[in-house]
């Protein structure tokens, strides 16, 4: 019998490190009176009971709202990646009536910013240069969290430094520092979850009540609207780092989007995945590609210039995680729901190797970046396991059992790549920080390996 106060469900679903350096020492803090919280209550409480009255099966988009942006100078090549390279530097802001930022103007004058006070003094509200933030998608019993934690590993500390509640159960994260009302670099996350509507929120903001903007729009019969993006749950989110207006989103309506983040429109829809896509991610370098996982049993590398233009591998029966390798460009990694990992090298018609990694799922998918031939695995089996891939076929070099039970995702600190942060279901220790540099077989192996800059890095300088 559980005892009273005691989460029936707490669970970490999904989780992303931010490097050091990107946010603001000091965060924005928003105050809102009781009546600005009041009207927002309200407004929100409206908006649900429209949404619930809104005829929700109908599939149509708007049509006017996706002709709002030019067409592009080659009809193939929806944002022009032959020439991303070349793009102006420039933000022009574009944000329609899809993308939405809150506009705090319209609920009183009253709204203050505050970033200085009291709580600005105590040491654990500062954001120090050597502060990485891991940003984990938190459920517990009915209420989902994006909380935004503090690692240091020279000093040791991990802890909650502010947190973000959410309407709906998250299922992906990805930052971004393109914000479309601003030319300078923000610090950004977007969300995807069971709602269709993804989530974009700014990270250099506390106790903020509202997304910067959104990514999408259901039907609703009484506002005579029709739907935008997505028709089902958003399972996973790719940014691209060389287009950074470009976010991709992959559903379980069986299609990927591609957004135009200035314009907050969908441009380019992929419809040729036969089941839901589960894992995204672009290529480190080559802007227009993109590499898709489906539980169709197939990874796909797409080439976003052409709709009709993708490549397939399989592994039966659902692709759980994809991941590119940095350290090899034309490499891939993708894992399933049976616990075999396979490695692609994508001028091959079949994978490189093909491994039995886990008993259960394989949910957790890190081709370090840091560390050269360092491949890290968790699954459901409640196993961490590291690899050593330099050679034709994989070494397992360590394993060990993790404390937060069934691992749902695993995220590895850009600087301190033998930091692992796992999250799973367990409801004692729902996330753990596991550091791999106090395992003399792993720091064997790999301790001599560690650059500051991956292939790819080297490559594009």
């Amino acid at each position: 019998m559980e005892e009273e106060g005691t989460p029936t469900v707490s669970l970490v679903s999904c989780m992303h490190f931010v490097r050091r350096g990107i946010a603001k020492p000091v965060p924005e803090k928003i105050e809102l009176t009781e009546n600005e919280l009041e009207k927002i209550i309200k407004q929100t409480a409206e908006d649900l009971r429209l949404t619930e009255a809104g005829d929700d099966q109908s599939g149509e988009e708007d049509e006017a709202a996706q002709s709002i942006r030019e067409p592009p100078a080659n009809p193939n090549d929806e944002f022009d990646f032959e020439h991303y390279d070349q793009e102006d530097s420039s933000n022009p802001v574009g944000i329609g009536t899809i993308a939405t930022l809150p506009n705090l103007g319209d609920l009183s004058e009253n709204i203050q910013i505050r970033t200085e006070g009291p709580d600005s003094d105590e040491e654990d509200d500062i954001i120090k240069p050597d502060d990485n933030l891991l940003l984990v998608g938190h459920v517990e019993t009915d209420a989902s969290v994006l909380e935004v934690y503090i690692f240091n590993k020279e000093e040791g500390s991990f802890y909650v430094h502010h947190d973000i509640i959410l309407p709906w159960f998250p299922l992906c994260i990805e930052w971004l520092n393109h914000d479309p009302s601003d030319p300078q670099p923000g610090n950004l996350c977007a969300l995807g979850g069971m709602d269709p509507v993804i989530q974009v929120w700014d990270l250099d903001i506390e106790n903020c009540l509202e997304p910067a903007f959104k990514l999408g729009r259901k039907p609703n019969k009484k506002k005579k609207t029709k739907r935008i993006g997505h028709k089902d749950a958003v399972l996973d989110l790719s940014w691209n780092t060389n287009f950074s207006h470009v976010l991709a989103s992959g559903s379980a309506d069986n299609t990927v989007l591609l957004w135009d983040l200035d314009q907050g429109l969908p441009h380019t829809k992929l419809t040729y995945f036969e089941d839901k896509v589960q894992s995204l991610s672009f290529h480190p370098l080559e802007a227009q590609t993109l590499l898709s996982g489906c539980c169709d049993g197939r990874a796909r590398v797409s080439d976003c210039r052409d709709e009709a233009a993708f490549r397939t591998w399989v592994l039966p029966t659902e692709i759980e995680r994809v991941h590119w390798d940095r350290n090899q460009p034309f490499c891939f990694a993708m894992s399933n729901n049976i616990g075999k990992v396979a490695y692609v090298d994508v001028r091959q018609e079949e994978p490189l190797w093909t491994i039995d990694a886990h008993q259960k799922e394989v949910t957790g998918l890190i081709l370090s970046e840091k560390v050269p031939g360092l491949m890290i695995t968790v699954g459901s089996d409640e196993k961490l396991k590291c690899w050593d891939i330099t050679g034709p076929t994989p070494l397992q070099i360590n394993e060990r059992t993790n404390r937060v039970g069934q691992a749902l995702c695993a995220a590895q600190c850009p600087e301190a790549p033998f930091a692992v942060a796992v999250g799973g279901d367990n409801k004692e220790c729902y996330i753990e920080m596991v550091d791999l540099s106090n395992n003399d077989e792993v720091m064997n192996r790999f301790g001599q390996r560690v650059t500051t800059e991956s292939n790819a890095e080297a490559m594009d300088a």
